[in-house]
């Protein structure tokens, strides 16, 4: 890439997060339609609420794009690059990760914290909100992922 070209951005992994029309990001999951059930990632497959009844043939999944609000139930530091299939940055750099708790879809979704936050930062029960950050890249590309900020 020439000097002073902008990096094309693309997700690290495909279908997973998107942009909001006005700004910011959801992750991508599914709910049943028959008894509500969120998931993330996203389940094609069938209802695996054993208290559902829908059809469990798929056909009550549908697309659902969760909150992007949520309280830390828990965090840590990263201090060791993880192993492969995990892709990062050269040299590696610590991170925090926390697990949110998403009060509408109840459930928690683990992803990194942004850069410059660390765990003296942060708190459970603190509110955070879904961002996008660049995971790692190449001469090319930004690879991206959902990351947690304070909110």
């Amino acid at each position: 890439m020439t000097n002073g070209a902008k990096k094309r951005r693309t997700p690290a992994i495909d279908g997973w997060f998107a942009p909001e029309p006005g700004g910011g990001v959801r992750l991508l999951g599914t709910r049943c339609a028959a008894c509500g059930t969120p998931y993330f990632p996203r389940n094609d497959l069938a209802c695996r609420n054993p208290r559902c009844d829908g059809p469990r043939d798929g056909s009550e999944l549908a697309e659902h794009r969760l909150s992007d609000r949520g309280r830390i139930w828990s965090y840590a530091d990263a201090r060791y690059k993880p192993p492969p299939p995990f892709v990062a940055d050269e040299p590696f750099r610590p991170f925090a990760v926390a697990a949110v708790e998403l009060a509408a879809e109840r459930m928690i979704v683990l992803g990194r914290v942004v850069p410059g936050v660390t765990v003296d930062d942060l708190a459970v029960g603190m509110e955070m909100a879904l961002t996008e950050g660049v995971l790692y890249e190449d001469d090319d590309t930004e690879y991206t992922v959902w990351m947690w900020q304070p909110a």
